[in-house]
């Protein structure tokens, strides 16, 4: 198994989330999540300044093998999206941690990134779904 970035968060459903400080997160799939989709061909990014609720579905990654939507993993506004992904998907494959990212949010509630999981919890779901 990769390497998981201990000074990220996760959700269960495989986004990583890196609190950027100043009310800020960027969000992108795990490593896990690309090696599942296999070969990246398609990214559907959100629009700056859209709102999104927890759970809101804000894109769409699709690959040679399928079509995920991607979820919302907190309440927030988007305040950038990684505009290189549109002429080049396959870095989210090939970088999912640095330059495979996808969106940048202004957190309606900062205190939310207490609930999802740290790099050992999310390892060890990781590692279940692989057994």
């Amino acid at each position: 198994m990769s390497t998981i970035p201990a000074n990220l968060r996760y959700t269960e459903s495989h986004e990583w989330i890196q609190d950027n400080g100043g009310g800020t997160v960027t969000l992108g799939i795990t490593d896990h999540a690309q090696e599942a989709l296999g070969d990246v061909v398609f990214v559907e990014l959100p629009e700056v300044g859209r709102e999104l609720d927890t759970g809101d579905e804000f894109g769409v990654i699709e690959s040679v093998k399928a079509a995920s939507d991607l979820y919302a993993p907190l309440a927030g506004e988007v305040v950038e999206v990684n505009e290189n992904l549109e002429d080049a998907p396959e870095t989210v494959n090939e970088s999912p941690y640095e330059n495979g990212w996808i969106a940048k949010l202004k957190l309606a509630d900062a205190s939310a990134l207490d609930v999802l999981l740290d790099a050992d919890a999310y390892a060890k779901l990781a590692k279940a779904e692989e057994d």
